[in-house]
């Protein structure tokens, strides 16, 4: 049985708060080309969440809990000022990006910033989630607990919903590396 540290406790407890917020403000949010994707995503992340914490994988929780937080609050800062809000490919939903800080490096004259932050962001996006997380952290929840105990119900239902979140991963970077090719080809129209 793994123990848990109270800033575990509370990792948990401020992840999941937010995620559930997430998924209750997206209704009034701005409808993206992917909304149905961030519902499933949201959706899939409170489970998991939930199950790791029920189940008692803290420390497996507590890593993809903090490689997904590694890009994320990139996104607050980092879409692209250079491409008008209709033609502007949907970023990941968490967090939601948010066009007060994209406007201040705008009035900043800072759009290197804006612009640099978004190539960071991707960066860690891409290395975090297609490449740590699937092998390392979910070949590691697919491999290894097969040595400890027989594979039961819970085995199966944790890494069917990480390859979900995998899955949306890949499709949000497809949509980055796209997004990126078009601004570095010059095709992402200014404000």
């Amino acid at each position: 049985l793994q123990s848990m540290l109270p800033s575990q406790y509370w990792y948990y407890m401020i992840e999941l708060s937010f995620y559930w917020s997430l998924l209750f403000s997206i209704a009034s949010d701005v409808k993206r080309k992917d909304f149905k994707e961030q519902i499933i995503h949201h959706v899939a992340t409170i489970i998991l969440i939930s199950f790791s914490w029920f189940a008692n994988y803290i420390r497996a929780g507590t890593l993809i809990m903090a490689l997904h937080d590694s890009s994320d609050y990139l996104l607050e800062v980092s879409p692209l000022p250079t491409a008008p809000a209709a033609s502007r490919v949907p970023f990941p939903p968490h967090p939601a990006p948010s066009p007060q800080s994209a406007k201040m490096f705008n009035y900043a004259g800072w759009r290197n910033t804006c612009n640099n932050i978004f190539i960071v962001f991707a960066a860690v996006f891409i290395i975090t989630r297609l490449v740590i997380l699937p092998f390392w952290i979910m070949h590691c929840t697919v491999v290894y607990p097969l040595d400890l105990y027989p594979a039961f119900f819970g085995y199966y239902f944790f890494n069917f919903m990480m390859a979900v979140l995998q899955s949306l991963h890949v499709f949000w970077a497809y949509l980055i590396i796209r997004m990126a090719q078009k601004f570095i080809t010059g095709k992402a129209r200014g404000d």
